[in-house]
């Protein structure tokens, strides 16, 4: 049985990670294993950002909704539970644009929350 070398998958491994390390600055991006390492943790970061992004546009979307209600004279978490109540069924992200681009329109819905504001759920 001949012995197998694999240099050929090696190197397309390498130049695969080194690829990757492209933009880093200084041995990052020219040796295999400090980019191996950085590769490795700009990808953790990369994963962990996707998830800090969600976070980062509601709490965007749970502010210009608060600043837009108090001008209405309510809180936010009042309007929100009122909103509950009513049975509207609107997410945050539809909520913060209405209150950017359609005053008239979140005008109506505070309205419906004041009326809504003390009753239980259904």
């Amino acid at each position: 049985m001949p012995r197998v070398k694999g240099g050929p998958q090696t190197r397309r491994r390498r130049n695969r990670r080194l690829k990757l390390a492209k933009g880093q600055y200084g041995g990052k991006s020219k040796l295999f294993r400090t980019a191996t390492e950085s590769v490795d943790k700009g990808q953790a970061y990369a994963y962990a950002g996707r998830k800090h992004r969600k976070r980062d546009f509601r709490r965007l979307w749970i502010t210009r909704i608060s600043a837009a209600v108090k001008a209405h004279g309510l809180s936010y978490s009042k309007f929100m539970n009122a909103l509950k109540n009513a049975n509207v069924l609107l997410n945050r992200k539809m909520l913060s644009e209405m209150a950017i681009h359609d005053e008239a329109g979140f005008k109506s819905l505070t309205d419906m929350a004041k009326t809504n504001l003390g009753k239980a759920a259904a």
